[in-house]
C-alpha cells in the first residue's frame, strides 16, 4: 500500500482520529489534575498564612505570629522520627521553607512551569509528611490507635506520585499553562531541571 492510499484508507483515518482525540483528552485530564493538585498547595499556603478557618484559625495564622509547622509537627506521636519532627516544630527556618514550598509548588503546578523542580520538591515534602504520620504504625507512642487507614499508602504518597507523573508527561504544562513561554526564558532553556 502506498502512502497516498494509506492517507485515504478509512481504517487508518479512524485510528488517527482516535489517537488524536485520546491525546487531546489526556492533555486536558493532566491539566485538570495539575490545577487541582496545585490548588491543594496554594490553599494550604493561604489557610496557614491568613488563618481562613479550615486547618488554621485566624489567631494561629502566620501573619498573626503563629507557626505553620508547630500544630502538625509538635503532635507527632508515631514512627521512628517523632523526636526529630517534634524538635523542629515551630522553627522559623522550617516554617519559612514549608510556606515557600507550599506556595512555590502550588503556583508552579497551576502555571505549568518548573514542573520538574515542583515535582522533586513536592515529592520530598510529601514523603516527609508521610514519615511524620507514619501510616505503618497501628498505635502511637501513647498506645492510642492511629488514624491510619492503610499500612503504607496515604494521600501524601499519591500526591508525590501524581506530581512526578505530571512532570514526566510531555507537554504537561502547555495545556492551560505557561510552559512554552517559560521555556523561552534563557536561564530556563539552558537548565532542563527548571522546565
Amino acid at each position: 500500500m502506498t502512502n497516498a492510499s494509506l492517507a485515504t484508507d478509512p481504517s487508518v483515518i479512524s485510528m488517527t482520529h482516535r489517537q488524536s482525540r485520546a491525546g487531546f483528552e489526556v492533555r486536558h485530564a493532566v491539566a485538570v489534575a495539575r490545577y487541582l493538585l496545585g490548588f491543594v498547595f496554594v490553599w494550604a499556603f493561604a489557610d496557614k498564612l491568613f488563618g481562613l478557618g479550615y486547618s488554621t484559625t485566624a489567631g494561629k495564622s502566620w501573619i498573626n505570629g503563629g507557626s505553620p509547622s508547630n500544630g502538625f509537627l509538635s503532635h507527632v506521636e508515631v514512627g521512628p522520627f517523632q523526636g526529630l519532627f517534634r524538635s523542629i516544630a515551630g522553627n522559623v527556618v522550617v516554617d519559612s521553607l514549608f510556606m515557600l514550598g507550599l506556595l512555590g509548588i502550588g503556583v508552579a503546578l497551576m502555571a505549568g512551569v518548573a514542573l520538574r523542580l515542583a515535582a522533586l520538591s513536592g515529592a520530598v515534602m510529601m514523603v516527609l509528611m508521610w514519615a511524620a504520620e507514619w501510616p505503618l504504625a497501628r498505635h502511637d507512642s501513647t498506645g492510642e490507635l492511629t488514624s491510619s487507614v492503610n499500612p503504607f499508602v496515604d494521600y501524601h504518597l499519591i500526591y508525590a506520585i501524581a506530581m512526578i507523573v505530571i512532570a514526566l508527561t510531555a507537554g504537561a504544562g502547555v495545556t492551560w499553562g505557561l510552559s512554552n513561554r517559560w521555556r523561552q526564558v534563557p536561564i530556563v532553556a539552558e537548565n532542563p531541571i527548571l522546565w
